[in-house]
């Protein structure tokens, strides 16, 4: 990572190296975060954060689900990842706004302590998101179940939740696959490691409903919004495992994979192994989004 810029820490910018916190930070030990992936883009009108409001909005929700109070306002999140961003000089780059139980007692119980918030911005490697662009991306199915909402809150973009997340990413990687696909407890079909999941059957899209232990993904959102604007009919329902392999098309969608083409699950090649045609049509017509170059969708980005 180039460090770049200026990390935003409880209302102020300090330098990339000064941005530290205490060993003993509750989070650091327990888990008690949460916190957002956003996407800043270089648009036809300069660059703009992707879908700004919508991940403040999510912020929150997941701080109140786990008791936290944010000591700031949204307007005072929003203009501090604004601040950030231009501080960086980036045109396009990666934001990450976390908000953290910080150093103060350390016990299992979090609320004694401080809130903290940090807001820091990156430049994003491609590369790190090529498998599903340039080419499908080969998936395993996880022998790790996807946690759900009788274990922990899964509408919470929590720290916590992404220890699961992160067993099946690196057992998908030991064996030689790009990513993993994760069950729930009843056998469904959730998600990806940090993705949402999609079927194309027949031209109909499928994706899991948010009681199959998925995040309300933000960039689901937005795919399932352009595919019905581009007359696709999209549904939410429950997904056999069966049916990733006789699938015409996956796909995944995520603030860093965007649209993610998926052409093999656990060496089975889903259609005929190559990206499916509805799948190119909505990475296309989401790259032009993002980018300002489709004004149906011009609400979804904030200039700097």
């Amino acid at each position: 990572m180039k460090e770049q810029g200026k990390i935003w820490m409880n209302g102020k910018l300090v330098p990339f190296k000064n941005a530290k916190v205490h060993v003993l930070t509750h989070a650091l030990h327990y888990s008690t975060a949460v916190f957002e992936g956003i996407r800043c883009y270089k648009t036809t009108k300069g660059p703009a954060i992707f879908r700004l409001q919508e991940h403040v909005d999510r912020l929150f929700k997941s701080a109140k689900i786990y008791s936290m109070k944010i000591p700031y306002s949204k307007k005072e999140i929003s203009d501090g990842i604004i601040k950030t961003v231009q501080a960086s000089g980036l045109k396009e780059c990666y934001i990450r706004p976390i908000a953290y139980y910080s150093y103060g007692v350390l016990g299992l119980t979090p609320t004694p302590n401080k809130v903290d918030v940090a807001i820091a911005c990156w430049e994003w490697n491609t590369g790190e998101s090529s498998a599903g662009k340039v080419r499908g991306a080969r998936c395993k199915v996880s022998s790790w179940l996807r946690i759900d909402s009788r274990s922990q809150p899964m509408q919470a973009k929590a720290a916590s939740n992404y220890a699961n997340a992160a067993l099946a990413r690196v057992e998908a990687l030991k064996d030689g696959y790009d990513e993993a696909i994760m069950l729930n407890y009843h056998g469904k079909v959730s998600e990806g490691s940090a993705e949402n999941i999609f079927t194309v059957i027949k031209g109909e899209i499928a994706t899991p409903p948010l009681n199959a232990g998925i995040l309300d993904g933000i960039t689901r959102d937005s795919v399932i919004k352009i595919a019905r604007s581009e007359g696709i009919n999209v549904v939410e329902r429950e997904i056999d495992r069966d049916e990733l392999y006789i699938a015409d098309e996956v796909f995944m969608t995520g603030t860093a994979a965007e649209v993610k083409s998926v052409t093999e699950i656990d060496n089975v090649l889903v259609g005929d192994g190559k990206p499916g045609q509805i799948t190119r049509k909505l990475q296309e017509t989401f790259y032009e989004a993002s980018r300002g170059r489709d004004e149906r969708f011009s609400d979804w980005l904030v200039p700097i």
